[in-house]
């Protein structure tokens, strides 16, 4: 079995966005980022979002995210729920970013002939934020791993997140969760 993404520690994570904060683009890195980390998505599903699929025709970021069948893994549509967190972060990059065409990939590329990222470049995008934060084993899928292991940890039933992951069998989500001492810890003392 091929090793599994790091799952990210809150400091692991502040490294990132510390570095993050450092460099061009920041914005929009750290929206791609948490984004991430804060809904769960693929890198295929983030690189597929369009201006109007995360932002209303006022210019606010919409409460839920509809992903297009052709835009999962699975080929089955499936709503995002946008967390408060991840709204303000998404706001303050779309605040900074308004394209004339709304159809437009919303994770926009600074590279000339790009529309945007695709899922290949937004993992090397990831590969070499992780590897230049200097977080060790950390990937692509690690914001989604990190996302399902969080709310594993806070007793968020297995079949709820293999619904806002978008796996069709919980099995597939019960390889996602990380299971840590303190986690354990807290299991016993239920007892």
């Amino acid at each position: 079995m091929a090793k599994q993404a790091k799952t990210l520690t809150t400091e692991e994570l502040r490294r990132v966005l510390d570095f993050i904060a450092t460099r061009k683009h920041s914005k929009r890195n750290r929206a791609l980022l948490l984004s991430s980390f804060y809904s769960g998505c693929r890198v295929g599903e983030l690189s597929s979002l369009t201006y109007i699929d995360v932002v209303d025709d006022a210019g606010k970021v919409r409460d839920e995210i509809r992903l297009k069948a052709e835009n999962t893994k699975t080929r089955e549509a499936r709503i995002v729920f946008v967390n408060s967190r991840l709204k303000k972060e998404l706001q303050m990059y779309a605040d900074c970013y308004k394209p004339t065409n709304n159809q437009v990939k919303f994770f926009y590329s600074q590279k000339r002939k790009s529309d945007g990222y695709n899922a290949n470049t937004l993992t090397q995008f990831f590969h070499h934020l992780y590897k230049r934060a200097g977080v060790v084993g950390a990937s692509s899928h690690s914001g989604r791993r990190t996302f399902i292991t969080n709310l594993a940890s806070q007793g968020v039933s297995v079949r709820v997140l293999a619904s806002l992951a978008g796996h069709r069998n919980i099995s597939t989500t019960q390889t996602y969760i990380d299971v840590n001492d303190d986690m354990k810890r807290r299991a016993v003392e239920l007892v």
